[in-house]
């Protein structure tokens, strides 16, 4: 018998969902010391750690995961994410704010409530050109949602090359800066969805805000960290950039005193853009361990040296 312990906020639904999935040799405990796999958020995982010493896989409920990859921290346990249920999700929050700003959704309701009969002409985003910085199984997915509006589809990687989808793919040149400058020429969109690493911090710089043409707008569902803010609130005030979408940022909660409150043309979400649903979760902690027990490799594994 496997023992597992879920450590979640909503752990009584993630408990109900399993046991209703009448897995083979499966035991729901809430001792730290027998639980062998472990469920939930990685913060709360990570304070658990030095109890959870008969861990040995360990189901993260978010896809980042950055609490447990402090190298201070053990590492011997198989980490896994929830790297594939995010998509739609995204899919929807990304692509409703594309709309919303080609549609000019928001000088339709201004000059409603200003009984104005405004005939601006929206745009469209047939023919635009997005830039996925990051083609992980988000950006494959986002990339999916562009052609079906007609879209051309840039995406910047590592090294992948796995979504169809994507018309031309970019990578980092032997300095790290080339292919990035290529990959952000004329692009009418950039969408971040890259993970928290050190190769990510701060990407999205004053030179990459440069380069893009003044209409162009950025939306950052990945990782804070990858936008340098000051260089953004700039390029906005300055009107270098049409607009910024933001659901994530370096420090958060934002604190009340950051200049992106006030900086024209940015539109902030408070890390929304995909909550982690406990029936989605359930479904990858499900497959995962079927594979688990016939001792199969598992999906979605987090390799502790690259973060993700």
């Amino acid at each position: 018998m496997l023992n597992l312990i879920i450590l979640s906020r909503d752990a009584d639904e993630y408990r109900a969902l399993i046991e209703k999935a009448h897995l083979p040799d499966l035991n729901i405990t809430t001792d730290y010391t027998q639980a062998e796999i472990v469920v939930g958020e990685p913060k709360v995982i990570q304070e658990a750690l030095p109890r959870l010493s008969q861990a040995k896989w360990v189901q993260s409920i978010y896809a980042g995961v950055e609490p447990l990859l402090d190298p201070a921290q053990r590492r011997d346990y198989l980490l896994t994410n929830a790297r594939s249920v995010f998509g739609e999700l995204m899919s929807e929050y990304v692509f409703g704010y594309l709309l919303f700003l080609e549609k000019k959704m928001l000088d339709r309701m201004e000059a409603q409530e200003l009984r104005e009969w405004r005939r601006t002409e929206p745009g469209t985003l047939r023919g635009k050109t997005i830039g996925l910085l990051g083609v992980g199984s988000i950006g494959a997915h986002l990339a999916g949602t562009a052609k079906h509006f007609g879209m051309k589809v840039r995406g910047f990687t590592r090294e992948s090359e796995t979504s169809t989808d994507v018309d031309k793919y970019f990578h980092p040149s032997i300095n790290g800066q080339n292919g990035l400058m290529e990959f952000t020429q004329a692009l009418d969109y950039l969408v971040c969805v890259l993970p928290r690493t050190e190769n990510t911090n701060k990407i999205v710089d004053a030179q990459l805000l440069n380069a893009l043409p003044h209409h162009a707008v950025i939306v950052n569902v990945g990782r804070g960290n990858a936008v340098d803010e000051l260089a953004l609130e700039k390029a906005l005030k300055e009107g270098r950039l049409s607009a910024a979408v933001l659901d994530v940022f370096e420090k958060e909660p934002v604190p009340a005193e950051h200049p992106f409150w006030s900086t024209p043309n940015l539109y902030m979400t408070y890390h929304t853009s995909a909550i982690s649903y406990p029936e989605d979760i359930t479904r990858v902690f499900i497959e995962n361990y079927l594979l688990y027990i016939e001792g199969k490799p598992l999906k979605y594994v987090v390799d502790f040296e690259r973060g993700y």
